[in-house]
């Protein structure tokens, strides 16, 4: 399909020459082509569907990267990246060494901040607001946030500071998809809405007050008395309205979709001499009737046929398997309670949500709440079970360690997503978790391979051990499981001779990938075994004898390096006198970049191939 108008958009400054008459057009082909890339290669449609005429706007209104827009969680930046010289690589979306789904400085000049968690962006725009003032520059800083952001606490302690901070160049802008905020009455009230958001009214506003001022004796008071007459008459149209409340000024609602007003707005928004909170209407999907019709399905999508307009199901996974028997064992015992932060559909939490929903918790983007609440169920007599994405549970290491583990009360931390997660990339792999949990006391830490293995590690978290314990498991379905394993419920299980001198040591999804490996040492007559951790936090003591005759030991882990499990069973060895060769496979202190699951574990040697080699490069 031909974009005339995209094609040419090379940076901003080409999109600022363009008419009114052109605008609209150019968001129709970015909208053609967010939809056809994201059927090709999967990623967030509905969100950035609809923040098209927005971005638009913005890029018409500011000077990118003079002035400085942060986009929180990054899931609506494609138009963005569109319209800031990445057009002609915009087919590489979210593939291997291609272009992020989220913003990247790497990428571009004009993404100021890496993007991928939520609630974070009026913080470090505030930030970039009060630099550009000790500084003495005039640009402005911009955030972009949207209305489901609202629910995380960092947005307020944001807001907080920015009203202190009454001359900053601040201008947030709110993209509300769904969430009503000072709902206006009547008609007057919406055209008001309009007025007080073109750059005319704050140029008039602005001369009023500068001229009422300088009228002698009682000018001063007299523009005083007019602002608090006309806050009262706009409360009483409006509402009161918390933002202003807070020190913010408020301008809005407008409609998201019309590009002039947005234009007006945001010109306006730049008159106002202290930080602005621009509110936005829009709709998620918009332009794309089954996105527009079902915007929680098309919110993050894998590639589907765009005409069809239907997105595949996927086959079984641990997400929902983990939700399945969540509601069987509440079926059973009615003191278990489910909680979720923003992710009901995500972590497979759709059911329980419907059937038992007295029993369930969506805290919205408030994992940091999420922990203490659990405690204060757990004090309560309940069993709350609260299920997280392992990259968001980053957010909760202050309650892990208070709330949770000091604490010492039965409640279930479910991690979704452990290990990599692939095309979402650096700012969501869930590579860090099992080393973090390394470092708190009275946690157990579970790790299943396969669907039975989790189902045991769940009853055993809720039933068989004191204080809280986590299950930690893969984005996805079970890879290999070989034929003569079993699950029994114990907390490592060893298979070959036990007099072996060679032991591989992993635990995870990658187990499969290791029994695969050890299968074909086995075919060449090499003496091996191999021990699958169940439970990695803590090491099981009595494991430790498995590995007694053992001169060589090597242990892989879909985790990272450094404080990992692999080294808390390196310094168990040393602590018990054990002293085989130790050849660890991890990921290295970084951040793992997009791509396939299994590109990426064969890329750092964690696929079959790869351990494979590993262990017949040291052992010929």
């Amino acid at each position: 399909m031909e974009h005339k108008i995209l094609s040419g958009i090379k940076s901003p400054s080409d999109v600022k020459a363009l008419t009114n008459k052109e605008l609209p057009v150019l968001a129709q082909e970015v909208r053609d082509t967010i939809v056809s890339t994201v059927a090709e290669n999967g990623g967030h449609l509905a969100s950035n569907l609809g923040a098209v005429e927005l971005t638009i706007a913005l890029h018409k209104v500011f000077n990118s990267p003079d002035d400085k827009i942060i986009w929180d969680v990054g899931h609506q930046v494609y138009t963005h990246k569109l319209l800031t010289g990445r057009y002609e690589h915009f087919s590489t979306l979210r593939r291997e060494d291609g272009m992020s789904g989220f913003s990247r400085p790497n990428e571009s000049e004009h993404d100021i901040v890496y993007s991928g968690h939520s609630s974070v962006s009026i913080s470090t725009a505030l930030g970039i607001a009060a630099a550009n003032k000790v500084s003495g520059k005039k640009n402005y800083a911009v955030a972009v946030i949207g209305d489901g952001a609202l629910t995380g606490g960092l947005v307020y302690e944001a807001i907080n500071n920015a009203g202190r901070m009454g001359d900053a160049r601040l201008i947030i802008v709110l993209n509300d998809n769904g969430m009503s905020i000072s709902k206006n009455v009547g008609h007057l009230a919406k055209r008001l809405a309009v007025m007080r958001s073109r750059s005319g009214y704050f140029r008039l506003k602005d001369f009023t007050e500068r001229a009422i001022s300088r009228i002698p004796l009682f000018g001063r008071a007299l523009a005083n008395k007019l602002f608090k007459i006309k806050t009262e008459v706009k409360n009483m149209m409006y509402q009161s309205n918390f933002f202003e409340d807070m020190g913010v000024k408020y301008m809005g609602p407008i409609d998201g979709h019309n590009i002039q007003q947005l234009c007006d707005a945001l010109e306006g928004a730049k008159l106002v001499k202290s930080p602005v909170i621009v509110h936005v209407n829009t709709v998620k999907g918009k332009g794309y009737e089954p996105a527009e019709k079902n915007p929680s399905d098309f919110h993050g999508v894998p590639p589907f046929d765009a005409g069809e307009g239907v997105i595949p199901r996927s086959n079984e996974n641990f997400s929902e398997k983990f939700g399945e028997f969540l509601y069987n064992q509440a079926a059973k015992d009615k003191r278990i309670c489910a909680i979720t932060a923003a992710m009901t559909l995500g972590t497979g939490l759709q059911r329980f949500s419907e059937e038992y929903p007295d029993r369930f918790y969506d805290v919205g983007i408030a994992e940091e709440h999420a922990v203490p609440f659990a405690l204060g169920m757990a004090k309560g007599g309940m069993l709350p079970v609260f299920v997280v994405y392992s990259t968001f549970l980053q957010r909760c290491y202050d309650q892990l360690m208070h709330d949770c583990a000091l604490q010492n009360s039965k409640m279930v931390i479910a991690v979704d997503r452990a290990g990599i997660v692939g095309d979402d990339g650096e700012t969501h792999n869930g590579i860090y978790d099992s080393a973090f949990f390394n470092g708190i006391p009275n946690i157990t830490v579970f790790s299943p391979s396969y669907y039975c293995d989790l189902n045991n590690s769940f009853v055993n978290a809720l039933y068989h051990r004191e204080g809280p314990c986590v299950i930690r498991y893969p984005r996805g379905a079970e890879l290999y499981k070989p034929e003569i394993y079993s699950c029994n419920g114990e907390d490592y299980q060893v298979f070959g001779d036990d007099d072996a001198e060679i032991a591989i040591v992993t635990y995870g999804r990658i187990f499969g990938e290791c029994y695969k490996a050890y299968e074909r040492l086995v075919a060449q007559n090499k003496k091996v075994k191999i021990i699958k951790l169940n439970v990695i936090v803590p090491i099981p003591e009595d494991v430790l004898e498995h590995i007694a005759n053992v001169k060589k030991l090597f242990f892989f882990e879909e985790g990272v390096e450094s404080g990992g499990v692999g080294e808390s069973f390196a310094s168990a060895m040393l602590e018990n006198k054990l002293s085989p060769e130790f050849i660890l496979t991890a990921f290295p202190d970084c951040f793992v970049k997009q791509g396939k699951t299994d590109s990426i574990l064969s890329q750092y040697g964690l696929d079959s191939e790869g351990v494979y080699n590993t262990i017949i490069k040291e052992i010929l």
